[in-house]
Formats: structure tokens, sequence, C-alpha cells
């Protein structure tokens, strides 16, 4: 870019019919956008043109969950909780620092999409309790700068890998670190400004992870009212443009009414769904529903795997014309290198199911 062009603050300008942002003195490269069913990179669709096995592949966003690359726990009594096996201590910018060094060989597989969290994911999988203290969000609904610092990393990478963050806000055993629903609310306009003064554009929202789990702590969140959530981040707007937005539910849950309604996109989980028809019936039901109108349906949240096999929960959501998203955690007496949602947390693809995800991958899209 052309000395005279660089200002300080935000640059805008017009280039094939869309608006990039400067990022860290550099044009914004992938802006993420929605048409019918179909994701669009960049004004085209994803994976243009392509199919696999006779299904089309053209606007799908495999993903995979990736929620702690931001970690931390500012809970003193079970931060040791997450040390490294080689240092014995936990280290929250080595694990940012060790995402970011992974994420150009998931794109070069063909991943598209990442989910992230503000208040992060069980560190262990699944909990029924969870004391330590992983929130990007303070008591009073503030952004946390160390944590923003580590998210912004991850953004600016994948901006320009090509690659779209689904941003969740709200995690369940979290939520209850912001003291009201007035911190919520302040929580999700905090976040909408931070993206829009960054720039971001290849950025969607997932308000809540499972917002019908029972522990959420404050109503607002929850499925009756979490489309207030979702409205009120479609109502907010900078220089023409705004995020696009949905909730999931919890495995195997169907949307309520009015979220498939509202939302930009469906968000749906494949945890607790005992079959790859399982996977189809779920499309299909949202599909029938009267509240639905084209729009992509995502699943961003399934721990099954199966890969060596021609008929598992991947290439079912895929031959429905559903995007996939792969959750993996590390299970009882398995090694350092198993699971992307375990804390410490091995970024690279150094185990059977990381590699059996990431090989599946490549087939269905061609990598990159």
């Amino acid at each position: 870019m052309k000395k005279h062009l660089i200002r300080r603050g935000w640059l805008l300008f017009l280039v094939i019919g869309y608006t990039p942002i400067v990022i860290h003195g550099q044009s914004a490269r992938t802006t993420v956008t929605i048409k019918g069913e179909k994701w669009h990179l960049n004004g085209e669709p994803t994976l243009k043109g392509k199919s696999w096995k006779g299904y089309t592949v053209e606007g799908l966003l495999p993903n995979a969950r990736m929620v702690q690359g931001i970690y931390d726990d500012l809970n003193p009594e079970t931060r040791n909780l997450w040390k490294y096996p080689d240092t014995g201590q936990w280290d929250a910018e080595r694990n940012n620092m060790e995402f970011l060094g992974a994420m150009a060989e998931w794109r070069a597989a063909g991943l598209l999409a990442i989910t992230l969290n503000l208040q992060g994911g069980s560190p262990q999988g699944y909990s029924q309790q969870q004391p330590w203290h992983n929130s990007a969000i303070d008591e009073a609904g503030q952004l946390r700068h160390d944590y923003m610092n580590r998210l912004e990393k991850i953004i600016v990478k994948a901006d320009q890998l090509g690659m779209v963050v689904i941003l969740g806000l709200f995690y369940f055993g979290q939520d209850q670190r912001i003291n009201n629903e007035a911190g919520v609310v302040r929580a999700v306009d905090n976040t909408v400004d931070w993206l829009f003064k960054k720039g971001f554009r290849n950025v969607v929202i997932e308000v809540a992870n499972e917002c019908d789990n029972n522990k959420y702590d404050h109503a607002i969140i929850q499925p009756d009212r979490v489309c207030e959530l979702i409205e009120r981040i479609q109502s907010q707007h900078r220089d023409g443009y705004r995020l696009l937005v949905g909730t999931s539910f919890n495995g195997g849950r169907i949307p309520s009414n009015d979220v498939i309604a509202k939302s930009d996109y469906i968000l749906v989980h494949g945890n607790g769904v005992k079959t790859p028809a399982g996977i189809n019936n779920m499309v299909n039901t949202i599909r029938n529903r009267s509240s639905y109108t084209p729009k992509p349906i995502v699943y961003n949240e399934d721990d099954h795997f199966d890969f060596e096999k021609p008929l598992n929960h991947f290439t079912a959501a895929t031959s429905a014309y559903a995007s996939w998203g792969y959750f993996d955690y590390r299970m009882d007496g398995e090694r350092f290198h198993e699971g992307y949602q375990s804390v410490p947390v091995d970024w690279t693809i150094g185990s059977e199911r990381k590699r059996g995800f990431f090989k599946q991958v490549k087939e269905m899209t061609g990598g990159r």
C-alpha cells in the first residue's frame, strides 16, 4: 500500500465490491457474508464449485471447536491443574502462541472456521462443577485486556489465512462471574464495539454456547430471552456493516422457533446424537419448521469421530448440506497430544484422532 494512503485510525476504501479495513497497517483480507444457505468469503461462496462423493460442498463452513485459544485461569487454587507436562507450569501466553503456530496447518488441510469463546469451555472436556475462573469479561461486563490481546492475535491470523472465527460470548459455569443482567448487556455491547473498532470482518457471533443449559445464571442468556441479545447485536451497525449472529442449544436439541427465525445462521450440536442418521434428522427437522427461511445450518460442536468409516457424523452433515464442527477433548488415560479442548492443549495435528479429522476435511475440500 502506498504511504500516502496510510493514516492513523481506520482507512476505508472500495475494492471489488466490499470495504476492507486496515488492521495492524494492512487491509483486512477476509470478509464473511451469507447468501441464502451459503457462506461467502470476499463475495464468493466457500469451496466454490467443489463437491464430494456427489454432494455439493460449495457454501459450507467446515470448522473445529478451539475455544481454549485465549484460555487462562484467574483462580489461584485451580491454576495448577493446567500445568504443561514439560515445564510443570501453566502459561497462557505459550498456549496462545502455540495456537497461532498451528493455524496455518489447519487451514492448509481445508479448515475454514474455528470456534472461540470469551468464557472458554470446560478445560476437562465435560465438567459437573467449574471452580476455575476463565473469562475475558469481568464482573461489570468490561473486557479484560490480556484476554482480548490474545483474541486479537488469533482473529488477525485467521484474517490473513482466509478463515472465519465463530466467537462465542458466554459459557455456562462462567456466566455467573458477571454480576447482573446489566453486566451481560454491557459485555455484548463492549464486544461488538471492540470488533467494530478493530475492523474485523471475518468474525460471526455465537451469543452463548448451549443457551438452554440449566447452569446459566442470567435469564437473558437463556432460551426465552436470548433473542433479545441476538436482536441487540443485529441492531448495531458501523460503516454500513453489522455482525452475523446466532446461538447454540444443547447436543441433539433443535433451537426454538424464535431463535430459528431471528438468527442469521442456525447453530446446532451433535453431542448425544447416537447415529449419523440422527444428524440428518436434525437438519431436516429445522428445514421443515415454519420459522425457517433459507440460511446456513452449522454444527459447531460434535464429539463423534469414526473418520475411517464411510458414514459418520461429519459425512452425514455434509450429505444433508450442513456444515460440521469437530469437538475433541482428552479422555481418561489419554496422552497430552489428544484433544483440542482439554487444557493444557497440544494444538498440533499430533494424534490419530486429529489426523483422521483433518484427513477427512482435506478429502472433502481439496485443502487449500
